[in-house]
């Protein structure tokens, strides 16, 4: 059994480490969270992104923000989960848009297994048959056809989380396609044209690419075109930095999967939060980000319980499962900050990776759990997509 360590993965000669993470910033005055409207906590001043030319299709009306839902607090109302919200923005992580409808978070983020699984529930048949029908009237044949439909079908689920939350929707490209800059670009487009034409400006939409060097290059010409990228199945400090080198909107580091493989690998049953290979890995990557300059978003997600999310509470993101959503709106234990953008001295210790192609496989290369988890996570999602596109067969053949 091997001990487990906070190391970060072994680099050429000319790339240097990142020092290790500050210490955790001191707890926030109780009485302003009292006093802040929570539920939809706005990143700071400079993470903000300059708003895109809206290029809106004329075909059908644009699909506005609902407003955001300000949550009236006061010391014995406050929520664990009201607390979390003032201090960090909360996303919701599902396809369920009756969960969505209901706790209003300010965006959300679906993958191809959320949607697979929403997509076979009656309630949400309707979206269903229109990608269905969309696909037939199309004129396209076989795979393409198959293809058309099944980013439709993304595209209406997203379109329709939309009209709850005020914020933007994240909709996953076709992870087989994870080796393959040029075609998760045409995809890219293709699924930010589908939304123009039922109203949704691309500014409220970001592309997921798996965060392989192929994806982070297709990010990088997305992001010179205007359109936002999430870059997913993120799992170390080197997809970090070449994501935000490639100007990425906003990362996904994977808690959870993280904690999966240090547990098996360790034979360990868990970590205390604070110990969590997970949590430590997004601390790090957090840090390096806010001393570096970048302006990308870190948010965390995929936690496994509770306490990873607690442990990053402060993080830009979170984007959680709506069973711990749920479950911290039935206390009032109020949260503390454990994030916070570090600053003069405990910057200064800290040298910046010279990230490009080689230097990133190297890190990969050196890193067992990314490389393994990036590739089971591609694996997992595409597996999840031949079970999606079976059903859409069956119905185009109908």
């Amino acid at each position: 059994m091997h001990k487990h360590t906070t190391a970060l993965p072994s680099l050429p000669p000319s790339a240097p480490h990142p020092a290790a993470p500050h210490p955790a910033a001191p707890h926030p005055n109780p009485l302003y969270l009292s006093l802040t409207m929570a539920f939809i906590a706005p990143l700071p001043a400079r993470l903000s992104a300059t708003p895109s030319r809206r290029t809106l299709s004329s075909r059908r009306p644009a699909i506005r923000a609902p407003p955001s839902r300000a949550v009236r607090m006061t010391a014995t109302k406050l929520t664990q989960f009201d607390s979390l919200c003032a201090i960090t923005t909360i996303v919701e992580d599902t396809g369920e848009i009756d969960k969505i409808r209901a706790h209003r978070p300010q965006s959300a983020t679906t993958n191809p297994s959320l949607v697979a699984a929403a997509a076979t529930q009656p309630e949400y048949a309707a979206l269903v048959e229109e990608a269905v029908r969309y696909g037939r009237e199309s004129g396209l044949k076989g795979p393409d056809r198959l293809a058309l439909v099944r980013d439709k079908l993304f595209t209406l689920f997203g379109a329709e989380i939309l009209k709850y939350v005020p914020g933007d929707v994240s909709t996953e490209v076709d992870a087989r396609l994870s080796f393959d800059a040029d075609a998760q670009v045409e995809t890219a487009l293709r699924i930010i044209k589908m939304y123009e034409e039922v109203g949704v400006d691309k500014d409220r939409v970001l592309i997921k690419l798996a965060t392989t060097w192929e994806g982070i290059e297709a990010c990088r010409e997305l992001q010179k075109r205007g359109i936002k990228c999430n870059m997913t199945l993120l799992f170390s400090l080197a997809q970090a930095v070449a994501a935000a080198d490639a100007g990425a909107y906003l990362i996904s580091p994977f808690v959870g999967r993280i904690l999966d493989w240090y547990k098996k690998e360790e034979g360990v049953d868990g970590y205390p939060a604070e110990a969590d290979p997970g949590v430590i890995s997004v601390r790090q990557i957090y840090d390096y980000y806010k001393c570096m300059g970048h302006d990308t978003i870190v948010m965390g997600a995929s936690f496994r319980n509770k306490g990873e999310i607690l442990a990053l509470a402060g993080c830009d993101r979170l984007t959680i499962a709506p069973k711990f959503i749920e479950d911290m709106k039935d206390t009032d234990e109020v949260v503390e900050r454990k994030l916070s953008p570090p600053g003069g001295e405990t910057c200064k210790p800290m040298e910046r990776i010279q990230m490009d192609e080689k230097v990133f496989r190297w890190m990969m290369n050196q890193d067992a759990m990314a490389t393994e988890k990036l590739a089971h996570g591609i694996r997992g999602f595409a597996a999840d997509l031949d079970k999606l596109e079976a059903k859409l067969t069956s119905m185009l053949d109908m």
